[in-house]
């Protein structure tokens, strides 16, 4: 699974990268690789639970102590983590490539096939 970070509200990617995101995506969903995949809005009217000690809270945004935020996702399936890592390096460089301005974080994290046994 794919996730771009970045600061909020840095407004719009330029049409160059949309387009380019349209022909990458579109080339990964014709192979199989693209499972699904979106852009997030913005934290104005996120709703967080957050549960500390046993209680839950409900903490409403924008959170002002937040930095970057998740601004995308995608699940994408490879054969190899060598091939998720080069792809995801790639998805990187388009936006380097198209929004040089902005600081973007894209990250991979492989999915959990399922939960490991609890240790008591």
């Amino acid at each position: 699974m794919g996730f771009v970070r970045m600061e909020e509200n840095v407004g719009i990617p330029p049409k160059s990268l949309f387009e380019a995101m349209d022909a990458y995506i579109g080339e990964r969903a014709a192979d199989g690789r693209f499972v699904d995949g979106g852009g997030l809005y913005g934290t104005e009217d996120a709703v967080n639970f957050v549960v500390r000690k046993g209680e839950v809270t409900r903490v409403d945004g924008p959170y002002a102590e937040g930095k970057e935020v998740v601004g995308g996702w995608a699940i994408t399936e490879y054969d190899t983590v060598e091939a998720a890592i080069a792809d995801q390096q790639l998805f990187a460089q388009l936006h380097a490539d198209h929004w040089p301005e902005v600081t973007v974080v894209a990250t991979m994290r492989q999915i959990s096939e399922g939960p490991e046994e609890p240790t008591d």
